[in-house]
C-alpha cells in the first residue's frame, strides 16, 4: 500500500507519501507559508501584530498551499495515481469559522480554479485564531465559573480552560461579532477543515484532535452539553460530530482526481491534531512508551489507557488516534534555558555532554530550571535557585550544568507523576536530544534507558501510518519498518537509592512551595 500523510503545522504544509511492502519513504515535500505565499504577510505562518493577544492566520493560505503543494508532487515526477490512501494532521486548536455554503461549494469544486478562489465567500470569519492567540482569559474565566471549576472543566474535558484551546476562541468570537457567529454554519478545526476539502465533504472531526478543544467529553468521546452551552448560543448545532480516527470519510473528492491525477478510489481519513498524529509517527501510540521531545520548549508524551487528569491542571489529555487516549505536558524552559545557562558560563555544548555522562555528583541537590516564566508549574517570574545541601558558589562551570540538567527533568518527572505511568522505553527526539549527556541525565532521573527516535517530520509520517493502518495494515509491521531508534544514553541509568529519591522529593516539594509563595 502507497499512503499519503500531510502536515498543516504553524509554519508549513507538508506531504509524506510512503510505501508499506517496501518500508521505505517515496517523498517528503513542503510548502512554506512564509517563503512561498509571500502574499499572506506571514513570516511566520501568522499575521503578525495581532491585538490583546490574538495571534490569528488565513484559511485562504492553507488552501493555497494544499494546491501549490499538489502540484509539486506532480511535478516533481510521482505518480500520485498510485496513492491507496490519505490523510493528515493539523496544529492543534486553531478554529475555522465557515458559512452554510461551505457545504455545497466543497460538493462542487472545479478542477479548473483554485481552491482559495472557490472558497473565498465561504467563511464567516475571514482569519483562524490558532494555538499562538492568548486573548481570551477572560473568557476561560467565564466558562470556568458556569462550569463550576477549572478542576470540573479538567475532569470533564482533559484540560482546565486554556487560552489558546478552542472553546474560549469560539466564545470570544460569538461575544465579539455576534452578526458573524450567527451567519456560522459550522466550526471546524484546521484538521477537519483540510480533510473535508480532500473529501470534498464536511467530515468529523477526530476524538484525537477533539479532545484538545476543551469541548469533548472525554468518557463518552462526545459533545459535552454542559461546556457546550457555556460556551457559545446555538454551537451544538455550528459542530460537527465526533468520530475515531481510524474513520474512513470516503474517497479523495473529484477534484484531486480531475486536477492533480489521484485514482478515483484513494481513500480519505479523518485528519488528527499534530501532537496526536507525533505520538503515531513517533511509535508511542502503544502502552509502556515515553516520548520526550527536547525543543525550544520540552513536552512530555505518553499514550494512556483510560482518562487520568492531572489534578494541578498543568498537563493535557487528548485522544490517541489509535484508541485510549495520550498525555500532553509542555515545559517552556526547555532549550531556551539550556541556552541561556551556556551563554551565561561561556560554556559549550561538549561540557553539557560532559557533565551528563560524569557520574552523579550529588543526587541530593539541583538548581530550579526556569530562566523565564513557566506553564509547568506556573510560574511569573525567573527562578534558578539551587536547592539542597550545596554552596552554590563552590559548584564548578560542569557541577552547575548538572544541577540546572537535573532541575529540568526531576521538574518534568514529578510534574508527570498524575499520569499513574510507569514506562519501560523512553525515546528521545529533538535538537537537544543528540547531547549524549543530555540523553543519559534523561535515564539517570527516570531510572529507564533511553533511546533517541530517528524520525523526521513525525506528525506527517504518523498521518502516512494512521491511513495504512485505517485501511488494515497493522500498527505494528509499520512501526517496525518506519519508527526506528538508537541508543540514547551510553550507560545504564545510575542506580538512585530509595533514600536519596525521597530527599530529591522533598526538595522539589521546597521548590514548589516556594513558588506558590511568589
Amino acid at each position: 500500500m502507497i499512503t499519503l500523510g500531510l502536515d498543516a503545522s504553524t509554519q508549513s504544509l507538508s506531504a509524506l507519501i510512503i510505501d508499506t511492502s517496501k518500508g521505505t519513504i517515496i517523498a517528503d515535500h513542503s510548502v512554506s507559508f512564509g517563503r512561498d505565499l509571500a502574499k499572506y504577510k506571514s513570516p511566520a505562518g501568522f499575521i503578525p501584530g495581532g491585538k490583546d493577544g490574538e495571534i490569528h492566520a488565513d484559511p485562504r493560505m492553507w488552501l493555497d498551499a494544499l494546491d501549490m503543494l499538489m502540484a509539486k508532487l506532480q511535478s516533481s515526477g510521482i505518480d500520485v495515481s498510485t496513492i491507496d490512501a490519505v490523510s493528515g494532521s493539523g496544529q492543534q486548536h486553531a478554529t475555522v469559522y465557515l458559512a452554510e455554503k461551505f457545504h455545497q461549494t466543497i460538493s462542487q469544486l472545479d478542477s479548473s480554479q483554485n481552491l482559495s478562489s472557490q472558497l473565498d465567500d465561504c467563511f464567516s470569519r475571514q482569519t483562524s485564531p490558532i494555538w499562538m492567540d492568548n486573548s481570551t482569559a477572560k473568557e476561560c474565566a467565564e466558562m470556568a465559573d458556569a462550569i463550576g471549576s477549572q478542576q470540573e472543566v479538567c475532569k470533564r474535558t482533559g484540560s482546565i480552560m486554556i487560552e489558546r484551546f478552542s472553546a474560549a476562541q469560539i466564545r470570544r468570537f460569538a461575544k465579539l461579532d455576534p452578526a458573524g457567529w450567527q451567519n456560522t454554519n459550522t466550526v471546524h478545526l484546521c484538521s477537519s477543515f483540510l480533510a473535508s476539502v480532500i473529501s470534498g465533504k464536511s467530515v468529523a472531526i477526530d476524538h484525537g484532535d477533539g479532545a484538545g478543544m476543551n469541548l469533548m467529553n472525554l468518557q463518552s468521546l462526545s459533545w459535552d452539553d454542559k461546556v457546550v452551552s457555556a460556551c457559545a448560543p446555538e454551537l451544538a448545532e455550528k459542530l460537527p460530530s465526533l468520530a475515531p480516527s481510524a474513520t474512513v470519510a470516503g474517497n479523495i473528492a473529484p477534484y484531486f482526481v480531475e486536477k492533480y491525477g489521484f485514482k478515483a478510489e484513494c481513500k480519505s481519513i479523518l485528519w488528527t491534531g499534530d501532537n496526536p498524529s507525533s505520538l503515531v509517527g513517533m511509535g508511542a501510540a502503544g502502552a509502556g512508551k515515553m516520548v520526550i521531545s527536547l525543543g525550544t520548549s520540552d513536552t512530555l508524551f505518553a499514550a494512556m489507557p483510560e482518562p487520568v487528569t492531572d489534578p494541578d491542571g498543568y498537563g493535557h489529555v487528548f485522544g490517541n488516534p489509535l484508541g485510549g487516549y495520550m498525555s500532553l505536558i509542555c515545559f517552556r524552559n526547555g532549550s531556551l534555558a539550556r541556552e541561556a545557562l551556556k551563554e551565561l558560563l561561556a560554556a559549550s555544548w561538549e561540557d553539557f555532554a560532559a557533565a551528563g555522562k560524569a557520574e552523579r555528583m550529588g543526587p541530593d541537590g539541583f538548581s530550579a530550571p526556569f530562566f523565564m516564566e513557566e506553564i509547568t508549574p506556573l510560574t511569573r517570574a525567573p527562578h534558578t535557585q539551587c536547592y539542597g545541601n550545596v554552596d552554590e558558589e563552590k559548584l564548578s562551570k560542569l557541577e552547575k550544568i548538572r544541577f540546572l540538567l537535573d532541575g529540568q527533568f526531576i521538574n518534568m518527572k514529578y510534574r508527570a507523576a498524575w499520569l499513574g505511568i510507569d514506562p519501560d522505553e523512553i525515546y528521545l527526539t529533538g535538537g537537544a536530544a543528540q547531547n549524549d549527556g543530555i540523553a543519559q541525565t534523561v535515564a539517570d532521573i527516570f531510572q529507564i534507558q533511553s533511546s533517541r527516535l530517528q524520525v523526521n517530520n513525525s506528525a506527517a509520517l504518523g498521518a502516512s501510518l494512521r491511513a495504512a493502518h485505517a485501511c488494515g495494515i497493522s500498527i505494528q509491521s509499520l512501526e517496525s519498518d518506519f519508527c526506528k531508534s538508537s541508543a540514547g544514553s551510553e550507560r545504564s541509568p545510575q542506580t538512585i537509592s530509595p533514600e536519596s529519591q525521597l530527599k530529591s522529593k522533598q526538595l522539589y516539594q521546597s521548590l514548589i512551595n516556594n513558588i506558590k509563595q511568589d
